[in-house]
């Protein structure tokens, strides 16, 4: 098993809160991050298959079809954005970092499923400090 990371950015703006609570518990639990005028980040997202080397290419994976399966499917959607209103796969939900990864791995997993690879896992920066993994489901 060989494992290949393509990473990417994108700048997008959100406000975690939640709208059962009032104002005053969103910024006790969520500080600035419940700030009702939104603020942003500077993702850095790394998407990583894994798979076997295919014989003919070398490859676990075309990086310029991964690349593209990327932007196509996850930056063009979130790059620029408002997370809590302008992205499909987040609606209804809370706009964290937790459930953007979550929400991206429910859109490349499809898309990066073959007989030779597969999704293994996003890890998405929020800063420099702060980042989550998620490896899917179960």
């Amino acid at each position: 098993m060989i494992y290949v990371t393509r990473k990417e950015h994108f700048n997008a703006a959100h406000r975690v809160y939640n709208p059962n609570w009032s104002e005053e518990k969103n910024l006790e639990v969520f500080g600035k991050c419940a700030h009702q005028h939104w603020h942003g980040h500077n993702f850095e997202l790394h998407v990583t298959v894994k798979g076997t080397v295919n014989p003919d290419t070398g490859f676990v994976i075309d990086l310029k079809k991964l690349k593209d399966i990327i932007r196509d499917s996850v930056i063009e959607k979130l790059d620029h954005r408002n997370l809590n209103l302008d992205v499909d796969f987040l609606q209804g939900k809370m706009a964290s970092t937790e459930n953007l990864a979550i929400g991206i791995w429910d859109e490349l997993f499809p898309l990066l499923k073959s007989p030779n690879h597969q999704l293994h896992s996003i890890r998405l920066y929020e800063t420099d400090n702060n980042y989550v993994d998620y490896y899917g489901g179960n």
